[in-house]
């Protein structure tokens, strides 16, 4: 608020002269002092009017002091500024209901779309393991069906071709590692045991998340995420316990496959900071340094002979439909990804965060039904009081 403006060699020109709507910014007695004004200036002061809907911020006035020897301004700049902002005042446009409406459409689509290519990969994800259970192998065919994917779409224009640096590279390598390890994990997992095991497992990845970043970052979190991982906890270990087809194997690479991941969200937080690249580039990048760094791996774990003797024998018992399953895993794989990263560019983290716990609802009781896997009543409990204690913990968390 300006109350008042002095000078010496004139009387006093107070807020009320300049505030009332329409009032010109000379009082009489200045337009007898000062000299005629030009036409220019006659029109331009013949537009100026203050508004009261803003209060008037002063940004630079020039000095007042009769002493002063330096050449001054006689105009002071002024700008409508907010009281608790520092740059003008941008009038939000209001949204309007039919982009609002078209707005939910387009995530609604987004989370359908999600859901449904991520139970089409898990079934025909399980259909190649139990034919052909070399999950180094699976997994290495996931990370090249999408780099090969992108690479044409780059190529041919489909896709806008991310614009990249060697920082960028450097940055995204940690976060490949442990998306590699995570994925080789929980594909090694469900070779051992149900897909709907697997997940339940992996729903305790938000117990995992808070550890590390307790622990090792040092950051804490209010107490209603700690309670949340009480249920996320007890129904894990209810589920493993009453798991009829309960393997080790698969029970250790589900756990650490939530390490991995948890890992790779925190290196992509750090790392990522500042890098303008869209979710869907962002994840072809992933998957084309993935595979640079799990091809040479599964090569020295699985080898070829041990591929062409398994394949082989998928043959013989399944026929060519094995190639189908393959090829249909490892493009489904892709794209489940690919949307998932692309609708973090529409929602917030905490509507992500609900949409996978639902996704993964939707792949336990689907694969529950279509591979039949017997459940006891416990395990089934267990099961949904992990879930619940997943949304929960993605409430608490905001």
């Amino acid at each position: 608020m300006i109350s008042s403006l002095k000078q010496p060699s004139f009387s006093s020109i107070h807020a009320s002269d300049f505030l009332q709507p329409g009032r010109r910014f000379l009082t009489p007695h200045l337009q007898q002092v000062l000299p005629p004004p030009t036409a220019a200036m006659a029109r331009w002061r013949s537009n100026v009017v203050l508004s009261l809907d803003r209060p008037l911020h002063i940004a630079k006035v020039g000095s007042f002091s009769g002493s002063e020897k330096k050449v001054r301004s006689p105009i002071a700049r002024g700008g409508a500024f907010d009281a608790d902002r520092s740059e003008p005042i941008v009038e939000p446009e209001p949204e309007s209901d039919s982009s609002a409406a078209a707005r939910k459409v387009k995530i609604g689509i987004y989370f359908a779309t999600w859901w449904g290519l991520n139970v089409i990969f898990n079934i025909y994800n399980k259909k190649v393991l139990n034919a052909f259970s070399f999950p180094w192998l699976t997994s290495t065919l996931s990370l090249a069906a999408g780099s090969i994917i992108m690479l044409v779409s780059w190529a041919l224009r489909i896709a806008e071709t991310p614009k990249t640096d060697l920082d960028f590279w450097k940055s995204l390598f940690p976060v490949a590692v442990a998306h590699t390890v995570g994925h080789v994990a929980a594909t090694v997992s469900m070779s051992k045991v149900a897909v709907s095991f697997t997940h339940i497992i992996k729903s305790s990845e938000p117990a995992f998340s808070v550890l590390v970043s307790r622990f090792i970052l040092g950051e804490s979190f209010p107490p209603g995420v700690y309670l949340s991982l009480l249920p996320i906890i007890g129904g894990c270990g209810l589920a493993a316990l009453t798991e009829l087809n309960f393997n080790m194997t698969g029970f250790m690479g589900a756990m650490i496959s939530n390490l991995a991941f948890v890992f790779r969200n925190i290196f992509s937080k750090k790392g990522m900071k500042g890098k303008s690249v869209s979710g869907m580039n962002y994840y072809a990048c992933l998957s084309i340094m993935s595979l640079l760094i799990l091809t040479p791996f599964a090569i020295a774990v699985e080898g070829p002979q041990m591929w062409a003797a398994g394949y082989k024998e998928a043959m013989s018992l399944i026929g060519p439909q094995i190639i189908w399953w393959m090829a249909a895993q490892s493009v489904f794989y892709h794209l489940y990804n690919q949307v998932s990263y692309m609708s973090l560019d529409e929602i917030s983290p905490l509507t992500f965060s609900v949409g996978n716990t639902m996704k993964r609802v939707s792949v336990i009781v689907s694969s529950i039904i279509i591979f039949r896997t017997p459940v006891q009543p416990v395990n089934a409990l267990g099961a949904a009081i992990a879930v619940l204690g997943t949304f929960l913990y993605s409430q608490a968390k905001q």
